[in-house]
């Protein structure tokens, strides 16, 4: 139903419907010279998943934020059926129903899964009562756990149904899901949101889903509200709209858009002849029956051999916590073999010892930035020339001038939106960010590139940009390993799939022969 439809009806004025179940007017919030939000006018209805739409650094999670409390409005009012409310932090929030996944997890490592999701609970505790809950949750939601978990042992996948379980069980009557689906496998995504869609249609709950994933905004949501720059921009009825139009109001211009199955353009391998020629060649990047153990000898790479050419994209598949982890942590230099060789362009390499895999010409970009890529208290310049300070110190002591230089120089060549070398890392969007990652790594001159869930989290103007890097790097000669959890991006990038269930390989084929039923039934474990 339009605005224009709740009018007159059957002669009469129609009988007023319920007031949203909460809505904003005209909040705004600055931070120095920024407008993260502009006047922003929203309404949440009960009975609706309502989409937010926009590129990182959009607004779109200073305007959940500030409805959850943790950030305070400039100005504008916030109302919550009807009634104006103050909300100052997560606490009051939750007396008015609200509750929100944050996109970065809240968790407390050294905890279980069950005493996470208690924290924050008021009076005498009961370990049964919460560990009884986190298992209905698990059955109803399709998010299964083991309660008793220690969370600093599980993949990050995990963790994020932890957070999801956290918000679950204190039963909001008003969800905010601020990309919730960001590291969960399609299945997983698919079950939470079947079960969202029950809540909300049978209890009559309100959800706010903060998304840059277009196929998720047309097949979850009822309507959808557009931000660009801190404003919004566009509205609609998700049943009228199409990928095409989100884009083009999302990022303002034309986006080519990520189509399943259909490959992009092959990295030129001509150079190396048909497949057979290739196995002639060195290749850059070697596995030979690699075995990796956890402390208490459970197999987490077993006999794992695979090889990458020069100027190849190779996509490794799987579902996530089947080894692609361990495999980026071996070449990050934070884990060591139990047996096996890793060789890199011939040359055996012992990447138990720090700063080996480096120096023999591998770069990573970690799946996860936060936690090994960036560190968020230091400033932009400091972040890309973490990994090499060569020409910019003298006996330890690090030339200031030396540095905004070349942190200026890579800013402008990789479109790095910041105020400038000295702006604090935090201060960048997630996509800013992980510009400044791959900037860093590529301006090493890698022979290898490890690009570990590389578009994890970015909008479709980001992906575009961070899949035509890579594109760029194979052709200038880089061995690219693509550890992905999204088979569409296997499908459009990889020249040649190997797929791991377990830490072992279940299947090896050319990107021509792969289907996403075939790459599917090895993710399971089924061999060919």
């Amino acid at each position: 139903m339009t605005e224009a439809d709740n009018g007159l009806k059957g002669g009469g004025p129609a009988a007023p419907g319920p007031p949203p179940a909460v809505c904003t007017r005209l909040l705004s919030k600055r931070f120095g010279a920024v407008s993260a939000c502009d006047a922003v006018d929203l309404e949440l209805h009960r009975g609706e998943i309502h989409g937010i739409l926009g590129e990182n650094g959009a607004g779109k999670s200073t305007l959940m934020k500030m409805l959850i409390g943790l950030v305070m409005p400039d100005s504008g009012s916030i109302l919550v059926n009807g009634a104006s409310v103050r909300i100052t932090d997560p606490v009051v929030a939750a007396s008015f129903g609200i509750g929100m996944v944050h996109q970065h997890f809240s968790l407390v490592e050294a905890l279980s899964v069950w005493e996470n999701v208690a924290l924050g609970d008021t009076g005498r505790l009961s370990q049964t009562g919460v560990r009884n809950a986190v298992g209905e949750l698990s059955e109803r939601y399709g998010l299964r756990i083991d309660s008793d978990a220690r969370v600093a042992d599980l993949p990050v996948g995990l963790r994020q149904r932890v957070e999801i379980l956290k918000c679950l069980r204190r039963e909001p009557e008003i969800l905010i899901f601020d990309e919730p689906t960001s590291v969960l496998t399609p299945e997983e995504s698919e079950d939470l949101f079947r079960s969202l869609r029950g809540v909300v249609e049978q209890e009559g709950r309100s959800v706010a889903l903060v998304s840059h994933k277009l196929t998720e905004m047309l097949e979850v949501t009822d309507r959808v509200t557009i931000m660009r720059n801190g404003l919004v921009v566009d509205r609609y009825v998700t049943a009228d709209a199409d990928a095409g139009m989100l884009a083009r109001a999302m990022v303002g211009r034309d986006v080519r858009l990520r189509s399943a199955g259909e490959p992009g353009p092959t990295s030129d391998l001509s150079v190396l002849g048909d497949e057979a020629g290739r196995r002639g060649h060195t290749p850059v990047l070697e596995f030979r029956k690699v075995e990796v153990r956890e402390p208490g000898g459970s197999m987490e790479l077993d006999d794992l051999t695979f090889s990458l050419q020069a100027g190849e994209i190779l996509g490794l598949a799987g579902v996530e916590g089947n080894g692609q982890r361990v495999i980026a942590d071996l070449l990050s230099g934070l884990r060591r073999q139990s047996s096996g060789e890793i060789l890199v362009d011939g040359v055996l390499v012992d990447v138990g010892q720090l700063g080996s895999a480096l120096r023999a010409g591998v770069a990573v970009i970690p799946e996860d930035r936060h936690d090994s890529s960036v560190v968020l208290e230091m400033t932009v310049a400091e972040n890309l020339m973490l990994s090499d300070q060569s020409g910019m110190s003298t006996r330890g002591i690090i030339d200031g001038a030396a540095l905004t230089k070349a942190s200026s120089d890579l800013i402008d060549r990789f479109a790095i939106m910041c105020t400038g070398p000295d702006a604090p890392m935090w201060s960048l969007s997630g996509g800013n960010q992980q510009r400044v990652v791959l900037a860093r790594e590529l301006t090493a001159d890698p022979t290898v590139l490890v690009a570990a869930q590389p578009t994890r989290g970015l909008d479709v103007g980001a992906i575009e940009y961070m899949t035509d890097q890579l594109r760029q790097a194979a052709e200038s000669g880089v061995g690219i390993l693509l550890i992905s959890s999204e088979l569409d991006e296997i499908l459009e990038l990889a020249d040649r799939i190997v797929v791991i269930f377990r830490g072992q390989v279940t299947g090896e084929m050319a990107r021509s022969e792969a289907t996403r039923e075939k790459i599917g039934l090895l993710m399971g474990g089924d061999l060919l």
